[in-house]
């Protein structure tokens, strides 16, 4: 039997979607077979994230269908192992399924992609308009690849976790969120506070969002030209942002490196802040005029 050597010595992903672009091209160059995709469901809905067809589009990104539709539905009831249907007209699992009749035939294999806590994300699948005999070596290509994949799952799970706690962002009522900024700010942190407060901002839907800067260790270029950025993205998208806690001293290092206060909604602090845009604290709670 033919080997095929592969190696993932070389792979340094940044997030689960770099990992699986590159695990499908990679795949892509040892398979003979028209199409490999990532897809994710949520029992209900199965979506396919990531595709790689050949020749022909068997496949797109964003198609959906029924859960219970899907060969991927059949991967992740077989459980951890990867499943091979070589002849989909000849399966008894196969053969009177609805996306085989639109298929014509053809093969499939598929194995699923899970989560730390052994919750399923979706499977990594490879399929085709024609029957398939795979090595076995190439089936366990499928298992590496597919524990390769929840492997970055879980560290891209955690990176966000990490990134969301090194930014807090606090709702506060229907409309109204806090952004606190605290320490110093590089160039990759500038990055994720802007990434965070407009991802943050369209989730939640928000008319006002408080950027609170008492905690900042120094304000230098990054810092002036990320909050410039945060402000003018926020605005392109209807958010209106309200700066606090700038202390004298960053206001004098502000102005000194060029950044333009005249057109920005300032306030001393949270409690001003929220009185500007019409509310009041008591106490515990926030309660509109």
């Amino acid at each position: 039997m033919q080997n095929t050597s592969y190696s993932t010595q070389k792979m340094i992903y940044k997030n689960f979607d770099e990992a699986a672009d590159n695990i499908l091209k990679m795949m892509s160059g040892l398979l003979d077979i028209n199409t490999l995709f990532i897809a994710k469901n949520d029992r209900s809905t199965n979506r396919i994230m990531k595709v790689l067809n050949k020749k022909d589009i068997l496949l797109e990104e964003g198609d959906t269908l029924p859960f219970e539709q899907t060969f991927c539905k059949l991967s992740v009831d077989f459980g951890s192992r990867t499943l091979f249907i070589p002849n989909l007209t000849q399966s008894d699992l196969t053969r009177d399924m609805g996306v085989t009749k639109k298929l014509g035939g053809g093969s499939f294999i598929g194995i699923p992609i899970y989560y730390e806590d052994g919750q399923n994300y979706g499977t990594l699948c490879g399929l085709d308009n024609r029957p398939h005999n795979f090595r076995e070596d190439l089936i366990e290509l499928f298992e590496t690849m597919g524990s390769l994949l929840t492997y970055v799952l879980e560290l891209d799970e955690a990176y966000q976790q990490i990134r969301s706690l090194s930014v807090p962002f606090i709702p506060i009522t229907k409309g109204v969120a806090a952004l606190t900024i605290t320490g110093n700010v590089n160039e990759q942190r500038a990055d994720t506070i802007i990434s965070l407060a407009l991802e943050k901002s369209q989730d939640l839907d928000l008319d006002y969002l408080i950027i609170d800067l008492s905690g900042i260790g120094k304000i230098n270029e990054i810092v002036s030209y990320s909050l410039l950025k945060i402000v003018n993205l926020l605005q392109v998208i209807g958010v209106k942002p309200i700066l606090t806690g700038i202390t004298p001293d960053v206001a004098i290092k502000a102005i000194g490196i060029g950044f333009e206060t005249e057109d920005i909604l300032i306030q001393s602090n949270l409690e001003q802040a929220l009185k500007k845009i019409g509310f009041s604290l008591y106490k515990d709670k926030v309660k509109a005029k």
